[in-house]
């Protein structure tokens, strides 16, 4: 069939098909914020590299030195030049860009939804859950970042330890409760 829905509206098994939309729903909600946050980061390691070069450049030469990546590769390949980024957290970062990929273009990928099986779902939801939980790592280190950036202080440990299980958690809870 070419439509993604079914004139009919019978599934095999809708239950398993909606709450692993929800969960891909709520994986590309943080995969997308993730991307947000880390061009965040890097403009504002851009500001501050070129106002410790031109400490007397004008705000419209400033703004105009923060081109925009419109891309999470360039992205996170030009924080990594910054000192913020500390060598053991480059691999958690790379892998963080790997599930937001894997999120925001397979996340939803169940096949014809109609026709999914249990089982098809099942195993799509242990690639997300992979996806989701490399994401998570790596979103707790850029938010740390925007955390510290915003409120001039360190983030709180509490909330850097619990955040990969929080995130996990919540995209899944449903799956659980399925």
């Amino acid at each position: 069939m070419g439509w993604s829905l079914n004139i009919r509206g019978t599934f095999r098994d809708r239950e398993a098909v909606d709450v692993a939309l929800l969960a891909a729903g709520k994986a590309l909600y943080l995969a997308n914020a993730f991307e947000s946050k880390c061009q965040y980061v890097l403009r504002i390691a851009k500001l501050a590299s070129f106002l410790e070069v031109h400490g007397n450049a004008g705000l419209d030469d400033a703004l105009a030195s923060l081109a925009r990546d419109k891309f999470l590769h360039p992205t996170l390949e030009a924080l990594k030049r910054f000192p913020v980024v500390r060598q053991e957290e480059v691999g958690i970062l790379d892998r963080a860009r790997d599930g937001r990929n894997f999120i925001a273009h397979e996340g939803g990928a169940l096949g014809y939804a109609f026709d999914v099986t249990r089982s098809q779902v099942d195993d799509h939801l242990e690639k997300l859950r992979v996806a989701v939980v490399d994401l998570a790592r790596g979103d707790n280190i850029v938010s740390r970042w925007v955390y510290e950036i915003e409120e001039k202080e360190p983030a709180p440990f509490q909330m850097v330890h619990s955040y990969p299980a929080m995130v996990e958690g919540w995209v899944f809870g449903d799956v659980r409760d399925a």
